[in-house]
């Protein structure tokens, strides 16, 4: 049996992406390791893969521009692979990425396609100056066709900033994502443990105003040092930041209401050094045993969980917490960059979540004791999801006042931050810190 290529297992990936609607992470992860791939196939088939989803609009442009007929949905995958090869990917020869297309339609069980594979990429690949300019520019339909994202998610970031500011976000979302960890620092100082990813030959970078918050290139996070030890654990910095704006401390009495997979809980057991408690709380079992093996792992005995559902108030809680987490479901609009697919939500899909995310702001609020913190946030940079939200829960809680804040030298006094990735460097994510004042 002949080893799988890199370029069989992206393909094997997407396709179960656009058949099953697979997570694209999952996806190719499941392939690389039922197949070994070695590091180097499983890096490039991670690259094909996701690169492939970001730019799929974009690849479909030069392909239905070159094909006579539409594609079927498989030999469209292969196109779009040998695409974005020739498009954005400048260490592979141009003859390789279409030659290896061919071959790849071959070992698919695809010999019909083969010459029109071959046609269409070499095309591409003898006028890399002279191909058909995308129409429109400067324009939201130009847009959401270089970038690859739908046009009723351009048009409304546009009504809300500029356009050069839209077009950086779109890019950003299309850069490869980097991996954050955090250093657990019960376990070892971040002094220790950088030092053990310079052993280990792995570069990385640390947050100034984060120590032991370290982002990486990527790779598999069990081939870190430390992993099985419960030495770091995954985190965005954006998320990192807004536990840290929320002011734990030790002893404190914590509700992560929508904790899953458990990094802002497992950050605030970190700003408690394991004194006080921490309630985490998901609706789905399955989930909150997530939360629990992470906890074992990382050593943190202050977090318990229960299975709740944040949109059910519930008196025994009320006036309870000194800090409540409400991270609540969002569109997921601002993790485009780590789970492409996102972007092709329908627009009717998040409509119904400012309805429900103020229910839950407004039961997570009765839990809070005077004096207390409710951090508001999601993954989103819809204003309707975030500071519309957060508004309307103001206007009829006068119990509660957004905090201002600072955060990298900046005050913030509205108390409500919107981080993107091509300003922040981050996750885009959204946090409020507001204070029940009586």
């Amino acid at each position: 049996m002949n080893q799988m290529t890199a370029r069989e297992a992206a393909l094997r990936a997407l396709e179960r992406c656009r058949r099953d609607g697979a997570w694209s992470a999952m996806a190719i992860d499941q392939v690389i390791r039922s197949h070994s791939l070695d590091r180097r196939d499983a890096a490039l088939a991670s690259r094909l893969c996701l690169g492939v989803l970001q730019n799929s609009s974009c690849c479909d442009f030069y392909i239905d521009y070159y094909c006579s007929k539409k594609p079927e949905p498989k030999v469209r995958d292969i196109l779009r692979l040998g695409v974005y090869q020739l498009l954005f990917m400048d260490k592979i020869p141009a003859r390789a990425a279409v030659n290896e297309s061919v071959t790849l339609c071959r070992a698919a069980g695809l010999q019909r396609a083969c010459g029109l594979v071959n046609a269409v990429l070499r095309k591409i690949a003898d006028a890399p100056d002279a191909l058909p300019e995308i129409p429109g520019k400067g324009t939201a339909a130009y847009l959401s066709v270089r970038y690859s994202h739908p046009l009723w998610l351009v048009e409304r970031l546009l009504r809300e900033h500029d356009y050069p500011f839209v077009e950086a976000f779109l890019a950003a979302n299309n850069e490869p994502p980097e991996l954050t960890i955090q250093v657990n620092t019960l376990k070892v100082t971040a002094e220790d443990y950088k030092r053990a990813l310079s052993r280990a030959d792995i570069v990385f970078h640390e947050a100034e105003a984060l120590p032991g918050c370290l982002s990486l290139a990527g790779g598999s996070i069990a081939e870190l040092p430390g992993y099985e030890e419960g030495l770091f654990y995954v985190q965005d910095r954006a998320a990192r930041t807004a536990v840290s704006l929320a002011g734990v401390q030790p002893g404190m009495q914590v509700l992560d209401a929508c904790a899953a997979p458990g990094g802002k809980s497992f950050a605030a057991a970190l700003a408690m050094e394991g004194q006080g408690e921490i309630l985490s709380c998901d609706i789905h079992e399955k989930k909150l045993n997530l939360i629990r093996s992470g906890a074992e792992r990382l050593g943190t005995r202050c977090i318990r969980t229960e299975s709740r559902d944040a949109r059910h108030f519930d008196k025994a809680l009320e006036d309870r917490f000194d800090l409540v987490l409400a991270d609540v479901p969002c569109s997921g609009l601002g993790v485009i960059r780590k789970r492409p697919e996102i972007r092709f939500k329908e627009e009717q899909e998040i409509r119904q979540l400012p309805i429900i995310q103020g229910e839950i702001l407004k039961n997570l609020a009765m839990y809070v004791k005077p004096g207390g913190t409710l951090l508001y946030s999601t993954c989103t940079v819809l204003a309707e999801e975030n500071q519309e939200v957060v508004s309307a829960f103001l206007k009829t809680h006068p119990d509660f006042s957004a905090e201002g804040f600072s955060l990298g030298g900046v005050h913030v006094p509205t108390g409500m931050y919107t981080f993107w990735p091509q300003v922040d460097g981050t996750d885009g994510f959204f946090a409020a810190k507001l204070r029940r004042i009586r």
